[in-house]
């Protein structure tokens, strides 16, 4: 077996081009492999990070078309909705008063509610088209962001429907630049708004750039601005998260009572709790990688064809050799050995280099998301990566390898002479 592995290793050496080329399907499909199982544990890694930067102790409520068709999945009333709110359809019956029902359980420890809106704001000749994010002051005190210099606006300035905000960095630094902005006005919908403090910078969460939003007191954005008493969505803060499915259930009864809905396909409201959303975002990233394995699955095949194309050439061109080493007393076996030790050989070089390169992409996309896009994108090469990688290649070897060499094993070595 020895002597068969040296003429195997000297059969590929002879042409160290074309066995490259060979290697080339297999180097790109393995690095893929690589590259994506990476950029999934990375993308799992951002996902849960940025929920989790809301906190871990939260329910959300959230508003939702109700679904019009019986018997339909999670999923297709999911799409139905957004495909409902994307044509314009607004859910109107989540509000204030339900957040302070919900408040009133015991489980809850506080809760805040929030709208979102575009608006046109200006300071001196700066004009500007900026996110409006109207929030509970309770916001501050459940969020993961923290004021830079300033305060928040208090429980009192939101009743007493006060115009104050609070500002992002970014849009901060575009209207001001590097001046103090705090105690200056700006013009939303040519109404003077008092700058009360500066939000630390925090980046983008869910697409959702903090950085970039004005603040404002909820009940001034609704009263003052939009002209509207819902909410969009709800944060509540839960005591003992051990109860938090039971806390959901309770949340959804009162939404229920209030909305008047007598079935749970008319909710129009969605509760999700912590465990949930992890469990989502889990499912979600799950589902991806292995779709673009999937794909991966198939440039692989892509190789192992070529492998297969590129050793039935070598062995058209090697019928002399062949034919030879018969006539000295090569078994059938000894010559599909040959073979077959080629082609593996070809997959598992292929594979050791396509793992190299694999790692190096993997970590200049770790590099690239975390220093210019400002991700937290851990760089993750798992075992399994590597281990899945070497089976692939292994059985591409082995798979793509058997027809050539079974050809080569079964040529009759006067023929073989003969053809030459």
């Amino acid at each position: 077996m020895n002597n068969i592995f040296k003429i195997a290793v000297q059969g590929l050496q002879t042409n160290k081009i074309r066995t490259f080329l060979t290697m080339l399907g297999v180097i790109i499909g393995i690095a893929a492999v690589v590259i994506v199982m990476s950029a999934g544990k990375g993308l799992e890694g951002l996902l849960l990070g940025q929920i989790e930067s809301f906190g871990t102790d939260i329910i959300e409520t959230e508003i939702k078309i109700p679904v019009t068709k019986k018997g339909s999945s999670q999923m297709s009333s999911d799409i139905e909705g957004g495909m409902a709110m994307a044509t314009g359809v607004t859910i109107t019956t989540l509000t204030l008063d339900d957040m302070e029902d919900i408040d009133n359980l015991d489980n809850i420890k506080r809760s805040y509610a929030g709208i979102m809106g575009q608006e046109q704001v200006s300071y001196s000749n700066e004009l500007r088209k900026a996110a409006l994010l109207g929030v509970s002051s309770s916001y501050i005190d459940i969020d993961k962001s923290e004021i830079d210099y300033g305060r928040f606006y208090t429980e009192a300035e939101e009743k007493s429907l006060a115009k104050v905000i609070v500002l992002g960095t970014e849009i901060k630094d575009k209207l001001f630049g590097d001046n103090n902005p705090i105690g200056k006005n700006i013009k939303i919908r040519k109404r003077n708004f008092k700058v009360i403090g500066v939000m630390k910078k925090r980046g983008s969460v869910g697409g959702m750039n903090f950085d970039d939003y004005i603040y404002v007191p909820i009940q001034t954005t609704q009263k003052k601005i939009l002209g509207i008493n819902h909410v969009l969505y709800m944060i509540h803060e839960v005591e003992n998260m051990d109860f938090a499915d039971q806390t959901a259930e309770d949340i959804k009864s009162i939404l229920r009572d209030n909305h008047n809905i007598s079935h749970p396909d008319k909710d129009d409201f969605r509760v999700v709790t912590m465990e949930e959303m992890l469990s989502i975002m889990d499912t979600v990233t799950d589902t991806i990688t292995i779709l673009l394995l999937g794909l991966v699955v198939v440039s692989l095949i892509v190789g192992g064809v070529g492998v297969m194309n590129t050793m039935l050439v070598v062995i058209s061109e090697r019928t002399k050799e062949i034919g030879l080493r018969k006539a000295v007393g090569a078994k059938n076996q000894d010559i599909l050995n040959q073979f077959l030790i080629e082609s593996v050989i070809i997959a598992i070089l292929g594979a050791v280099i396509g793992i190299i390169l694999g790692i190096i992409i993997a970590y200049l996309i770790a590099l690239i998301a975390g220093s210019y896009y400002n991700m937290d994108w851990d760089f993750v090469i798992s075992m399994d990566s590597i281990i899945i990688s070497f089976i692939f290649a292994f059985v591409l070897g082995l798979g793509f390898g058997v027809y050539p060499s079974k050809k080569a094993a079964e040529m009759h070595p006067i023929d073989a002479l003969r053809k030459e």
